[in-house]
C-alpha cells in the first residue's frame, strides 16, 4: 500500500520530496497542500478523512499517510 500511496503523491505533488520524515513539522506541507492531498487520497482510495484525523501526525510522513489510508479503508 505504501508504494501506491507514494506513487500517487509523487504524481500529484511532483515538487515535494516525500522522503522526508517531518513533512509538516519542517514546513514542507502547508495547509492548502494538505487539503489537496486529502481530496486526492479520498478520490483515489474511496475514503473519507474525518476532520479529527486532519492532524500533523497523520501527514508528517508517507508512512503516517499510508497508516491513515489503511485505517480508513
Amino acid at each position: 500500500m505504501k508504494e501506491k500511496v507514494l506513487a500517487l503523491l509523487e504524481e500529484e505533488f511532483a515538487d515535494i520530496d516525500f522522503s522526508q520524515d517531518a513533512l509538516v513539522d519542517d514546513g514542507i506541507l502547508d495547509s492548502l497542500t494538505i487539503v489537496s492531498m486529502i481530496t486526492t487520497l479520498s478520490l483515489e482510495f474511496g475514503i473519507t478523512i474525518p476532520y479529527d484525523e486532519v492532524i500533523p501526525e497523520n501527514f508528517n510522513s508517507v508512512d503516517a499517510i499510508t497508516e491513515l489510508v489503511e485505517k480508513l479503508s
